[in-house]
């Protein structure tokens, strides 16, 4: 009987055990409910986006080529004019022009922070990223209605409504989160990088130029990407700079539109499965698209650094 008490005592499963296999629960079944999450948003806007292709026969080709946006009306070819290319176009515009205005100002700002002055850029730079991170997306666009598009319409005329606006505005909102990966990606370069191109007589702008930006290449390849990401899908301060005019940009400060704004103010305005509704979805799915897109260049970028 003492044998039988005995071995149960032996093979019982410890506390420490006990706690592990909660803890693996816990995790599993959060991991489980992400991924159906992200399945079930991913299945929903596919089945929504398509119902304009499968149920009202809009033309793929014309949707993608077409320039001219009214839904609720059909053109010459009997099609409905949901020409979606001036959207695109104008959030590929913004996207691109941000992220090309970002990246020299979060790569001199990141090494500043770290390689020149890292006590200064601590106490004042780093703090300063912070805040703008998380100021919320409506402030950017209020400042960007006051003050960027009058700036605008006084320096190169027009309404001040445009692409240019839309621009200045994703820059500084951008920048920060730019800064602070780049920022990262510097700080992971290993110290004996910079110890061993300053021991074999190179100065540290050399250092800084040929050994440390170089191997954070990867690291500031993800950062640009994840800002154009975000770029490309923010929707309120957008909305209010750019002018929602869905016509194809003919310059930078004529009014133009994105794929948010126009989903922002069309979706409220559309009944459930109308063809005007199904468009927007088609809209969305694109969005929805381009960002999965982005997503799988940062994980290239991120399996590029680390073969190496």
């Amino acid at each position: 009987m003492d044998n039988e008490k005995l071995k149960r005592e032996l093979f019982r499963p410890s506390k420490a055990a006990k706690q592990e296999r909660r803890g693996k629960f816990i995790s599993f079944s959060a991991l489980a409910l992400i991924v159906v999450a992200v399945s079930a948003i991913i299945l929903f806007v596919t089945m929504k986006g398509l119902a304009a292709f499968t149920q009202n026969h809009v033309n793929v080709i014309d949707f993608f080529t077409g320039r001219d946006w009214n839904p609720s009306v059909k053109g010459a070819n009997g099609q409905p004019e949901a020409g979606a290319l001036p959207m695109i176009t104008g959030s590929f515009l913004v996207t691109i022009f941000s992220a090309l205005l970002a990246t020299p100002f979060a790569i001199g700002t990141a090494i500043f922070m770290i390689e020149i002055s890292p006590k200064r850029g601590a106490k004042i730079l780093q703090p300063v990223t912070e805040l703008l991170v998380g100021i919320p997306s409506v402030v950017y666009g209020f400042i960007g209605l006051m003050v960027v598009v009058p700036t605008v319409r006084t320096l190169f005329g027009g309404s001040g409504f445009g692409i240019l606006s839309g621009t200045l505005v994703l820059f500084v909102m951008i920048l920060p989160t730019v800064t602070s990966m780049t920022a990262d990606a510097l700080r992971s370069v290993p110290r004996y990088y910079r110890e061993a191109s300053l021991a074999l007589g190179a100065t540290q702008w050399q250092t800084i130029w040929r050994v440390i930006l170089r191997a954070a290449t990867p690291g500031i390849l993800t950062a640009i990407v994840f800002g154009m990401a975000r770029s490309f899908g923010e929707a309120l301060a957008v909305q209010m700079v750019i002018g929602n005019a869905a016509l194809m940009p003919t310059s930078l400060v004529s009014p133009s539109s994105t794929l948010t704004s126009v989903l922002t103010t069309g979706m409220g305005n559309t009944v459930m499965g109308s063809l005007q509704n199904n468009v927007l979805w088609s809209l969305a799915l694109v969005l929805l698209l381009m960002s999965l897109l982005f997503n799988l260049i940062i994980r290239l970028i991120g399996k590029k650094g680390a073969m190496k």
